[in-house]
C-alpha cells in the first residue's frame, strides 16, 4: 500500500510539473517567432474593409494582418512611430492609427515602408503612404526676367524627382515645408507653355493658359499720334500688335501684363485690335476707327438727333481737343437734388436699329452700348442715364461711384471710350428707383422683337445735394463685343 501511495504521489507531481511547463513552452514558442505582415486593410465595416496598397495620412485607422503581431514594441510608418493600444491586438491582426507626419522631414530611405517590431524580432512591409499626386494652383510671375525668383504654387509638392518649367529643366529649386510651392530662378530661355513636375506620388503636366485677353481700349476712335492703351490680361511678351489693321511696332506693356500702351499710327481703314503672344492671339469682335457700325447717333455720319435737348459743339473748344468731328456737349451746373430732364441735359435720338433682327436672340452680354466721352472737369454726384424707348430699361453710368458707400472724383485726359454691356440695362424698381430693378436677360426686352428703338441719354442727380456735369459725348453706338 505504501509503494502504491508513493507511485500515486509521484505521478501527480509529474503531471503538475508538465502542466506548469506546457503553457510556458507555448508562450516561449509564440514570443520567439518574429512578426510577419501579410496585408494592411481599411479599418471599416464590410464591404469597405478591403486591402490597401496606398493611403494618404489623415489620422485614419488601419488593420495590419499577419502572424505573431500581438506583442508589438514599436510600429512605424515612413519612419514615424505610431501610438497604439495593445488591447486592439491579436496574434493575427493589429489595429493601428496612422500617425501624422511632415513629409518635408521624412527620411526618404524609409519612405513607403512599415516597420513592425516585437521582442522576438522585426519585419518591414512595403506600403505607399504619402501625399496625394501634385496639383497646380498658380505662378507668382509669369513674366519674370531671367534670374528673377519665381514660385509655382500647388499641393503635394514633395519628393520631387524632376522639374521643368516651360521646356527648361530646373536643376536647383526650393520646396516649402507644406508642399505648397516650389521656388526657382527664372531660366534664360523657355521653349513652350508646359510645367512638368514628377514626384514619388505622381506626375503633374500643366499647360499654362495665358492666352491674351482684350477687355477694352481707352479710345477706339483716337487720332493718329494720340496715346492709346489696350487693357486686359496677359498682354506681355507681345509678338504682334495691330490696331485697325495697322501694325504697331513700338509699345510698352505693364509689368503684370494688364495693359499695353502705344502712340497710334496713321490709320487707313477700320478693323479689329489684335494681340499675339507666345501663348496665343486675342482679337476684338468689334472694329476700331469705326463710327459707322452699329451707329445710334453722331453729328456727322449719322445725324439722328431729335433737334431738342443738348446743344452741339465743334472741335473749336480747347476743353475737348482731340476730336476733329462734331459732338454733343452737356453742361449742367448745380443740378438740384433728384432733378433731371432739363432742356440742356438731354441727347434724344430717333428710333434706329440697335441690334440686327437676326441677332435678337443673342446673349445680351455679347452686345454693348458704346460712346466716346471727354470730361475735363471733376465729376462727382450726377448720373448719365441711357434709356431705351422700349419698356423703359435704363443703364446708369457713374464711374465716380466705387460702391454704395465710396465715391471718388472722376475726369478723363482727353477722349475715352465707354463700354456698357447690354446686361447693365435694368428695369425700374418701385422702391429702389429707375434703373435699379431686374437686369436685362433678353435683347428683345430692351429693343423689341425688331431690334429697333429710340434712345435718350440724359443727366440726373440722385444725390442729396446739388451737383454738376460738364462733358462732351460722341459716336453713340451698339456693337457686338463677343
Amino acid at each position: 500500500m505504501k509503494i502504491k501511495s508513493y507511485l500515486t504521489f509521484y505521478s501527480l507531481l509529474l503531471f503538475l510539473m508538465i502542466a506548469a511547463v506546457l503553457p510556458a513552452c507555448k508562450k516561449d514558442r509564440e514570443s520567439s517567432s518574429a512578426p510577419v505582415i501579410l496585408s494592411i486593410k481599411n479599418y471599416a465595416a464590410s464591404p469597405n474593409d478591403t486591402v490597401l496598397h496606398s493611403a494618404a495620412p489623415n489620422g485614419q485607422y488601419v488593420v495590419i494582418t499577419g502572424d505573431n503581431l500581438q506583442n508589438a514594441t514599436q510600429i512605424s510608418f515612413n519612419g514615424v512611430p505610431a501610438s497604439f493600444n495593445s488591447a486592439l491586438f491579436a496574434p493575427n491582426s493589429a489595429v493601428v492609427r496612422i500617425p501624422d507626419m511632415q513629409f518635408s522631414k521624412i527620411d526618404t530611405a524609409k519612405l513607403y515602408i512599415v516597420e513592425y517590431a516585437t521582442k522576438a524580432g522585426s519585419t518591414t512591409f512595403s506600403f505607399k503612404l504619402g501625399p496625394a499626386a501634385p496639383t497646380f494652383a498658380g505662378i507668382s510671375n509669369l513674366y519674370a526676367n531671367p534670374g528673377d525668383s519665381v514660385y509655382v504654387y500647388g499641393s503635394g509638392l514633395f519628393f520631387i524627382q524632376r522639374f521643368s518649367y516651360r521646356g527648361t529643366p530646373i536643376q536647383s529649386f526650393k520646396l516649402d515645408t507644406a508642399g505648397n510651392s516650389i521656388g526657382f530662378l527664372m531660366p534664360a530661355t523657355t521653349t513652350d507653355d508646359q510645367i512638368s513636375i514628377i514626384t514619388k506620388s505622381g506626375t503633374l503636366n500643366h499647360k499654362i493658359i495665358a492666352t491674351p485677353v482684350i477687355a477694352g481700349i481707352t479710345n477706339e476712335n483716337a487720332n493718329p499720334g494720340d496715346s492709346v492703351y489696350v487693357y486686359g490680361s496677359y498682354l506681355k511678351d507681345i509678338q504682334v500688335l495691330t490696331f485697325a489693321g495697322a501694325p504697331v511696332t513700338s509699345f510698352v506693356s505693364s509689368k503684370n501684363g494688364s495693359s499695353v500702351g502705344f502712340i497710334l499710327p496713321t490709320l487707313t481703314q477700320s478693323g479689329p485690335v489684335s494681340v499675339t503672344t507666345p501663348f496665343g492671339t486675342a482679337t476684338t469682335a468689334y472694329q476700331v476707327n469705326d463710327v459707322v457700325t452699329g451707329s445710334i447717333s453722331n453729328w456727322d455720319s449719322n445725324f439722328n438727333w431729335q433737334y431738342w435737348g443738348a446743344g452741339k459743339q465743334t472741335n473749336g473748344n480747347p476743353n475737348f481737343s482731340g476730336n476733329s468731328s462734331t459732338y454733343f456737349v452737356l453742361d449742367i451746373d448745380g443740378l438740384s437734388s433728384n432733378d433731371g430732364w432739363p432742356w440742356s441735359t438731354n441727347i434724344p435720338m430717333n428710333a434706329i436699329q440697335w441690334v440686327p433682327q437676326s441677332n435678337i436672340a443673342d446673349a445680351a452680354g455679347n452686345w454693348a452700348f458704346k460712346f466716346e466721352v471727354n470730361i475735363p472737369k471733376t465729376w462727382k454726384g450726377t448720373t448719365v442715364n441711357i434709356v431705351s424707348g422700349v419698356n423703359g430699361y435704363m443703364a446708369r453710368w457713374e464711374p465716380w461711384r466705387i460702391n454704395a458707400t465710396t465715391t471718388v472724383p472722376y475726369s478723363t485726359k482727353g477722349w475715352v471710350t465707354v463700354t456698357i454691356p447690354l446686361t447693365s440695362f435694368r428695369a425700374s424698381h418701385p422702391e429702389l428707383g429707375e434703373g435699379m430693378g431686374a437686369s436685362l436677360t433678353k435683347i428683345s426686352d430692351l429693343t423689341g422683337d425688331s431690334g429697333n428703338t429710340s434712345c435718350i441719354m440724359y443727366i440726373h442727380n440722385y444725390t442729396l445735394s446739388a451737383a454738376s456735369f460738364y462733358g462732351a459725348v460722341d459716336n453713340l453706338r451698339v456693337v457686338k463685343i463677343k
